[in-house]
């Protein structure tokens, strides 16, 4: 098990628009990352060092936004102004996670503009939804060298700050968080308001910049 993505929702100026203010923060650019035909959403990627990535998600204008419940989730940050989403945990068998949290993986896909289709299994939205601290987990069924952080990005995720419950998060993980993720540093801040990821750090060229 270990931190697989970033989730940042776009703002009302939509994804590419919020994809390139971000990547000017980063002194890089995102790349089109190709539409969620399950879950009416698209997002811009961003490959960061150490098998990490960022993503800008938007909703898009189609059925399956409003029955998908991460097209919902999305909605509804977007709907706010925009700005962290959520966490994503990669899981080499989505099983063990499936007999924990009683309730069984879905599956997605999406189509790059290259016509490279990426597919995985995923679960725990629903408990994004209800309570944002909580990352969601992922399975990726894609070979290895398509994932979104092929390519070998030259920013580093030097860690995340999560405001909410250490304990409540290390429940939803099956174990401690700092052996459950090791390779990336979460400092846990006392919430003011809603609960959830509030800011990411990277390691750049242009120096240390927090989002």
């Amino acid at each position: 098990m270990r931190l697989d993505h970033l989730s940042y929702a776009a703002g009302p100026e939509g994804a590419r628009s919020t994809a390139a203010e971000l990547g000017r923060l980063l002194g890089t650019e995102f790349i089109d990352g190709g539409i969620h035909p399950r879950f009416g959403t698209r997002n811009f990627t961003l490959a960061l060092s150490a098998g990490h990535y960022l993503e800008v998600v938007e909703v898009l204008d189609h059925p399956a936004a409003d029955k998908a419940v991460f097209g919902q989730v999305v909605r509804a940050r977007s709907a706010e102004g925009g700005g962290w989403l959520g966490w994503v945990v990669a899981v080499a068998d989505m099983s063990e996670i499936e007999l924990r949290i009683g309730r069984q993986a879905i599956e997605g896909h999406r189509h790059r503009p290259d016509g490279t289709e990426l597919e995985w299994l995923q679960l725990g939205v629903r408990g994004l939804q209800s309570d944002p601290q909580l990352p969601f987990f992922i399975q990726w069924r894609s070979h290895p060298s398509i994932h979104p952080s092929s390519g070998g990005g030259q920013i580093d995720l030097l860690g995340v700050e999560i405001a909410g419950s250490r304990a409540r998060v290390e429940d939803w993980l099956g174990g401690a968080a700092d052996r459950v993720l090791s390779d990336i540093p979460i400092e846990w801040v006392a919430p003011r308001g809603q609960p959830g990821l509030i800011a990411a750090t990277f390691g750049t060229a242009n120096g240390v910049v927090r989002i």
